[in-house]
């Protein structure tokens, strides 16, 4: 077993910029959300996707206190230490005080100067953003990919 060089992790994430934000897509130039990026990354990089990821609403981290995406990220990659997130981790946010972990992203710079971080914006599209203060203090979880098979 290896584990992939991180730089597969962010060339992937990179190769999704520009396409537009679409709920619960995940195919690179038509349509992603967050989720659908890490996704479409990992069949990537990784391979198939481990499991069918169910439909959701919008709304579904303010409709119910469940940690559906935190629950789902735990079963197929690697948590880690938030401050030992370094370029192609993935990022869990909390998008206000309390809520259930919503958004994810892939880590691209670490810094210094600036974390730097490829997402799905809603409205927009896949960006890669500045990580200032205002996702930091959200930051909730930071996970690696995991091992996969030497050919």
């Amino acid at each position: 077993m290896i584990h992939p060089e991180a730089s597969a992790f962010v060339a992937a994430a990179r190769g999704w910029i520009g396409t537009p934000y679409r709920h619960q897509a995940s195919v690179k130039g038509a349509g992603a959300d967050c989720l659908g990026l890490v996704r479409g990354v990992w069949r990537e990089v990784l391979g198939p996707e481990p499991e069918t990821t169910p439909a959701y609403s919008p709304d579904w981290a303010e409709v119910g206190a469940e940690e559906t995406l935190l629950e789902a990220a735990r079963r197929w990659l690697i948590e880690i230490p938030v401050g030992e997130a370094r370029a192609g981790d993935v990022l869990l946010f909390r998008m206000s005080e309390g809520a259930a972990v919503k958004h994810c992203a892939i880590l691209s710079h670490a810094g210094p100067p600036e974390a730097r971080m490829i997402h799905a914006y809603w409205g927009r599209s896949v960006v890669e953003s500045w990580m200032g203060p205002w996702w930091r203090r959200r930051l909730a979880a930071a996970f690696r990919w995991p091992l996969i098979e030497e050919t």
